[in-house]
């Protein structure tokens, strides 16, 4: 499977999920895992976007460390992709306006722990290895991304 083919399997199954949950680790080594609305944009390969609050809690986790990891499955469970990278943390008005088109109708939780619609910052996660997993298959596909190419 080739990257471009692994962001379409990891852009087929967001729509299906609308959500997925992202893994950091704090200064301490302890894991941390949360619910979020991450989208893929087409003219940005290889990364996954997201948006958070520039003061919440795991801010300060990934600028100790940004090494992440993402879950993302289907409704049905028949598909599941774990995405790991690097995270940056992105405040350009652009980009926020081009995610904001991709995931804003989803954030509905966000904007009630958030509710300033101008105080939000973008979580790039630069994809260095995705899984792409059929458990009922018991089929398993890795993809190393060159992350030197981008």
């Amino acid at each position: 499977m080739t990257t471009q083919e692994m962001m379409n399997k990891i852009a087929a199954v967001l729509a299906d999920a609308k959500s997925a949950v992202l893994a950091t680790v704090d200064k301490e080594g302890h894991p941390h895992a949360r619910w979020m609305t991450p989208a893929v944009v087409p003219d940005m390969p290889g990364v996954l976007l997201a948006v958070t609050a520039p003061d919440f809690k795991k801010i300060l986790q990934l600028d100790d460390n940004n090494r992440v990891e993402w879950l993302i499955q289907t409704k049905s469970l028949d598909q599941i992709i774990n995405v790991r990278g690097g995270i940056n943390i992105i405040d350009n008005p652009s980009l926020k306006a081009q995610v904001m088109e991709s995931v804003g109708r989803h954030l509905n939780i966000f904007w009630r722990v958030n509710p300033d619609k101008t105080d939000f910052v973008v979580l790039e996660t630069v994809i260095e290895e995705a899984a792409w997993y059929q458990p009922m298959k018991n089929h398993r596909e890795v993809v190393t991304f060159d992350v030197e190419e981008r």
